[in-house]
């Protein structure tokens, strides 16, 4: 049967047990979009390459340790920590948005949370925030969405990161492509780009 298939592959992935509970009920349910299976994980392997990140990082001699998922398109920070067995704590997004002097800010706030506009505004001294368009990504960055690091795109934007990262030794952010991921500190990360801290999540 094809749950039996997917159980035999990706028995210890929480996603999965999770289709595999739903197929039980006869629903229908999305199934799950990072592969991890033998297969999977050989492809992987292949594409170990190294990402513009991890060469900034190797040039200024930075500590960090990278890893590696299969995924088709961008997945949710939740989905991808669930997989890797990460704290999904430690797990960070990158997110870009422009003020209303026309200035783009970049912000990194964990995975579990959502970024408040309102203090984000506060964070980089404008009246108000905005998340750019995805279309709009690429060509400011550099990078795709699901694939956005803070460190290596092609301007140097004004970067924050939620106050939360102070109480971790290391965090996991974007490797610079999908599928990727660079754990460092932030002291590591200080040494790459320059960035403030501040509270970024929650209610007012």
């Amino acid at each position: 049967r094809k749950s039996d298939k997917i159980r035999s592959s990706t028995i210890a992935n929480k996603p999965y047990r999770v289709y595999l509970a739903a197929l039980a009920k006869n629903s229908q349910p999305r199934a799950p979009s990072i592969k991890n299976d033998r297969k999977a994980l050989d492809t992987i392997m292949k594409k170990k390459e190294k990402t513009n990140v991890m060469r900034l990082f190797d040039k200024h001699k930075i500590a960090y340790t990278s890893h590696f998922y299969e995924a088709d398109e961008a997945v949710a920070g939740r989905e991808v920590a669930a997989v890797l067995g990460q704290n999904p704590q430690q797990v960070f997004k990158t997110l870009v948005t422009v003020g209303k002097s026309g200035g783009h800010y970049v912000f990194v706030v964990p995975v579990t949370q959502e970024l408040n506009l309102k203090k984000a505004a506060e964070a980089a001294g404008e009246k108000k925030i905005e998340m750019i368009k995805e279309k709009e990504l690429l060509p400011l960055t550099g990078y795709v969405h699901g694939g956005c690091s803070p460190v290596g795109m092609k301007k140097l934007f004004p970067t924050v990161i939620d106050q939360s990262s102070l109480q971790q030794e290391t965090i996991m952010v974007s490797g610079g492509k999908i599928g990727c991921q660079v754990e460092v500190s932030l002291r590591e990360l200080a040494k790459v780009i320059s960035y403030t801290t501040a509270d970024l999540c929650g209610t007012d």
